[in-house]
């Protein structure tokens, strides 16, 4: 995996700052595992835009992973990384003993003929594998953690990421995650040891705006731009924020808001909320 600079032949090529991996699979995904995507750019049941900026992209198909890793004691070899236009990382096909196939998240490090397991039992920690929470040794990284025991794992999922398994007491194991918040989640919740691959996503440099339309990313107008009837932050006479906070079309905050809800029985379990640019450490 090597990041390269284009020569720049045009000005969209200029800027143009690419992510190249000669190891990923270069034919078609396997068939019983993708599925079709309706497009929603951003309309509700009515038709109604309700998340703006979205729309057009290139067609794909969805990838199904598998996020609970529930298929236990069962012994698989990787036989391909792959490129998901779905998401930011990288994932990887499991071949299992009895022949069954199935996508996972690509760790850092994995590849052909590695072989995983997942179990609710202990195994070896090593990278790939995925077990509870109370079987892995603290102070190990680990991603693709579920939230609750049973369902679909939702933390740490993107490139790059992954938390650190700091302490385990009673029935909770205590997590430090990238955002720099830490929270307790069950010791029966599944993670998958290692770190997510694909690290140089975050230097990729799409170059030109259309690479942002083929993402399905429209173009943003200032609300500075906009006449003051428009948006809360538009009119005046040349350029002028009115003297308010930062705001979206709907007059919501655009720079250190409170986007979490208040009132979720998760709260209980964050020990310390994530680190904010502005205000610093946030309390609770």
């Amino acid at each position: 995996m090597a990041l390269v600079k284009v020569k720049p032949t045009s000005a969209g090529r200029r800027s143009l700052v690419k992510v190249v991996n000669a190891n990923l699979h270069k034919g078609a995904p396997i068939a019983s595992l993708v599925e079709s995507q309706k497009r929603g750019s951003g309309r509700n049941n009515n038709g109604h835009i309700t998340i703006r900026h979205k729309g057009g992209g290139h067609k794909h198909h969805y990838r199904v992973i598998d996020f609970r890793r529930n298929k236990d004691d069962v012994a698989a070899k990787v036989i391909g990384v792959e490129y998901d236009p779905n998401r930011s990382c990288h994932i990887a096909l499991l071949e299992y003993a009895d022949g069954e196939k199935r996508y996972i998240l690509a760790p850092k490090g994995i590849k052909d003929g590695d072989a995983v397991i997942s179990s609710d039992k202990v195994i070896d920690p090593d990278n790939g594998n995925c077990m509870p929470l109370r079987h892995i040794p603290t102070g190990l990284t680990v991603h693709n953690i579920q939230f609750e025991p049973g369902k679909k794992s939702s933390m740490c999922r993107s490139a790059g990421s992954g938390a650190r398994l700091s302490n385990k007491e009673g029935q909770w194991a205590t997590i430090v995650l990238p955002s720099g918040e830490i929270r307790q989640v069950s010791m029966d919740c599944r993670a998958t040891i290692g770190q997510i691959g694909n690290l140089d996503h975050q230097n990729v440099s799409l170059g030109k705006a259309g690479r942002n339309r083929w993402l399905g990313r429209r173009g943003k107008t200032r609300g500075m731009a906009m006449s003051h009837h428009t948006h809360p932050m538009g009119g005046g006479e040349g350029r002028s924020k009115g003297g308010r906070e930062p705001a979206s079309k709907s007059g919501t905050k655009a720079k250190g808001g409170h986007t979490r809800k208040p009132g979720k029985a998760s709260d209980t379990r964050i020990i310390r909320r994530r680190r904010s640019k502005r205000y610093g450490q946030l309390k609770l």
